[in-house]
């Protein structure tokens, strides 16, 4: 899967994990939408260290899982991250 697949799968990886954890964080839309690519790059990565699955057909349901997976993870380490970081 090339580039723009990457960014396509992470842009509805993203908003699907938005959807999955809603709450108003910091950062708005773009920030989500970065956590998004990056999360189906990390949930790749892990998912191919640990040998249960890879991201490499655009239209696989556990290419999405994965990719999901990886944004919900990113999304709540965010939170987590912002989190501290406002209430000091």
């Amino acid at each position: 899967m090339g580039i723009l697949g990457f960014i396509v799968l992470g842009l509805v990886a993203g908003a699907i994990a938005k959807a999955i954890l809603p709450g108003d964080d910091p950062g708005g839309i773009f920030v989500t939408m970065a956590i998004g690519i990056v999360g189906a790059i990390v949930g790749g990565l892990i998912a191919s260290a640990l040998d249960i699955g890879e991201l490499d057909e655009f239209f696989d349901s556990g290419t999405w899982l994965i990719a999901i997976a990886g944004s919900l993870l990113l999304l709540i380490l965010y939170r987590v991250v912002t989190g501290r970081r406002t209430r000091h």
